[in-house]
């Protein structure tokens, strides 16, 4: 495994990146500034919300899958979701895409699950 870029900068070169694009970004909750895991929020409109975090492989890498998406009848459950992981590790950062295809942007190695 190569180093990992400090979480401050990868949500930095996030937000920017999909702002340049003409999409909205936002931190919703900021997290341990070196460290901290990322969870990102990919969303076109406000609507249809996906959750995604890089989570461990078999061969050892990390990489994003899909953790939540919204439910049409439930979307309170959705934010919910996020509050729990919060509260399950306070060096969670989330981080809000509103554009369309946001994935396009967490998955620059084309291999999301």
């Amino acid at each position: 495994m190569g180093a990992r870029i400090p979480a401050h900068l990868e949500v930095s070169g996030l937000l920017r990146a999909v702002e340049a694009a003409g999409g909205f970004a936002a931190v919703i909750a900021k997290g341990e500034r070196d460290a901290g895991t990322v969870l990102v929020t990919c969303c076109e409109n406000g609507k249809n919300y996906r959750a995604y975090e890089r989570m461990p492989r078999p061969d050892g890498t990390r990489g994003w899958a899909l953790a939540k998406t919204e439910d049409p009848e439930n979307p309170l459950e959705f934010g919910g979701y996020l509050e729990r992981r919060r509260r399950q590790d306070e060096d969670l950062w989330i981080i809000e895409l509103d554009i369309p295809d946001a994935e396009r942007f967490i998955d620059s190695t084309g291999t999301l699950n």
